[in-house]
Formats: C-alpha cells, structure tokens, sequence
C-alpha cells in the first residue's frame, strides 16, 4: 500500500483503455481499484465503485478517444462518484485529450472547445489532470486546476535510435510535417542528432481533416525521413507529406507519432503510402482491426506510472518533461 500526505494511492479505469491502465498498475506493483460500468436500456452510463476512496489520493485513468462523447460522459460520472464518496483528491488521467484540436477560432462563430472541456472537467471535480502531448501546448492555460504536460517524444526517438537508424545508410532528416509542429520537430532531432527540415501546407477551413500539402523546405534528397506529429487520425496530413518527400528525392520514409487516432481511411492510407513503418504509443487503444505489419505501438504507460508516483509522493515531475 502506497501512502502519503495525500491519503492512499488509488488508480481507477473507465472504459476507454482498461488495459493501459493496467500496466500502469502493473508498473507500480498495485491492484486497479474495483468497479463496474453498465448501460442502461436506454443507453445512459451506470457506475459503481466497488471499494471505499474515501482519503485516498485517487488517479482516474480514461482517455477521450472513440468513441469520444461517450468516454468523457463516463469520465465525468466517475469523477461526481468519487468526488460524492468523499476522495481526498481526484487525478484525472487523459493520455489522449480530445477535443484538443478546437483550441482557437479559426473563424467568426466557432467554438473553442477545448476551453469547454476544461471547464467541464473541472466542474465536474478534477483537482489535477496528467496528460501528453496536447495539440497545443497552451492548452494547459485553459485549466484553472494543475496540469502535468508529458511528452511520448524522448519514447519514441530513444526506439527510432535503438532499432530502426542502426540499419540505415542514408543520412537521417526529421520533418515536421506542418509549421505548427516545428518546435516538436526540432526536439525530436536534437534527440537523433539529425538535420531538419518542414512541409509547408494549406489547410482547408471549409472541410475538417482536409489539407493540401505544398511544398517542402529543407534539403531531405538522398536522405532517410523521419516524420514526427503529435496525432495521426486520418493519415491525410502525413502520407501526402510521405508522397511529396518521396518526390523530392528521399531514399526512405519513417513516421512517428504520440497520438494514434486512425480514424477513416487511415489504415488504408498508411498501407497504400510509401512510409515505411509507422511508431506510435498507447495512449489510445489499437484494435485488432487497425494493427498493420507497418504499425509498431510502443507503450507509455511507465511514463505515466512514474508521473503518479511522483505526483503522489508530492515530489517534481518537471524531470520526466526532459
């Protein structure tokens, strides 16, 4: 039993990603507190928490990925039973944070739904939410509670230098796929020791999931590419960015990311693309019906654990953001 000045240490599940959630218990040498999830007839989210939380530093585990409406219901019913059965403080865990792409207004009328999630999670009882690699960073200002950002970027360069670069021979580029993810981009190169280089697109503002991509800057001919993003979900952005730099000359194309959403066409994109292989992690499930042979998913549930414990025993998770 793990306890500190917060009260036990407890690690509940919703139903989003049970299985992550168990390795994080895995990883801290507990059992996941009990409970139970039911659907009544006409479709509403029953709960019941099987054991008392009452003092205990609770850590609530359930990423808002498909079906996304769905999983954050459940989670604000099981932070409104936990806050009612009196925890003494309640951790919400969101691997994966949807909604996070609606983080502006783009144009006249739109929402900033992102701010409304925050609000709502709030409301709803979160004293603290653990995350990784938001869309955009300042998300986090949208809380009015503490916010822990981690990243899956140290993750996945540390398997990409382990057992991919070994076997090239080609110079190694890495390429944001977008401006916006340039600062990702360089941090993800400074790890690998490699050049970089952008794909500068256009979105288009009249169809969601949609971009055009333009062009590339930056030298990435004769070289292996490694492109890194935060989310793959329709796989649009990242294999007509493989196709342009297959164009422009590079002899290999590798693609990495934090967030595996593959929604649509995704898996057919990938599998008809000319990238390589594909690195994720398990912040969001893989179904059977999305594992590819260019799929390799990596977890980063230790990640996590570790920001638990450490979270937990109030000592600093600044040294897990490095």
């Amino acid at each position: 039993m793990m306890v500190s000045n917060r009260g036990e240490l407890k690690i509940l599940s919703g139903t989003a990603h049970p299985s992550f959630a168990q390795r994080i218990c895995s990883e801290l040498g507990i059992e996941m507190s009990r409970s139970k999830h039911y659907r009544f007839s006409d479709g509403e989210i029953g709960l019941s928490i099987d054991e008392s939380v009452r003092g205990a530093d609770v850590f609530l585990i359930q990423p808002t990925c498909n079906p996304v409406n769905e999983n954050l219901m459940e989670l604000f019913i099981m932070l409104d039973a936990l806050k009612r059965a009196s925890a003494y403080r309640i951790n919400v865990v969101i691997p994966y944070f949807g909604y996070a792409r609606q983080d502006r207004k783009s144009k006249p009328r739109d929402p900033i739904s992102a701010k409304l999630m925050a609000n709502l999670l709030t409301e709803a009882g979160a004293d603290r939410v653990i995350t990784a690699d938001l869309h955009a960073g300042q998300i986090q200002g949208f809380f009015d509670i503490p916010v822990d950002h981690l990243t899956g970027m140290p993750l996945l360069a540390s398997y990409f230098k382990e057992n991919v670069a070994p076997g090239l021979s080609a110079p190694l580029v890495v390429v944001a796929p977008d401006v916006g993810g340039m600062v990702r981009a360089r941090k993800f190169a400074g790890h690998l020791k490699a050049d970089l280089a952008v794909v500068d697109k256009r979105r288009s503002h009249e169809a969601a999931n949609f971009c055009e991509v333009m062009d590339v800057i930056g030298d990435v001919e004769g070289k292996t590419v490694v492109m890194v993003d935060d989310i793959i979900d329709t796989a649009g952005t990242i294999c007509n960015a493989a196709a342009l730099i297959k164009e422009r000359g590079a002899v290999k194309v590798f693609a990495c990311a934090t967030h595996g959403v593959l929604s649509g066409p995704a898996l057919e994109r990938l599998e008809s693309s000319g990238i390589s292989e594909v690195i994720l992690t398990d912040t969001i499930p893989l179904p059977e019906s999305k594992k590819s042979a260019k799929i390799v998913q990596l977890s980063i549930a230790p990640l996590f654990a570790e920001a638990i414990l450490r979270v937990h025993s109030d000592r600093s998770v600044s040294r897990l953001f490095d």
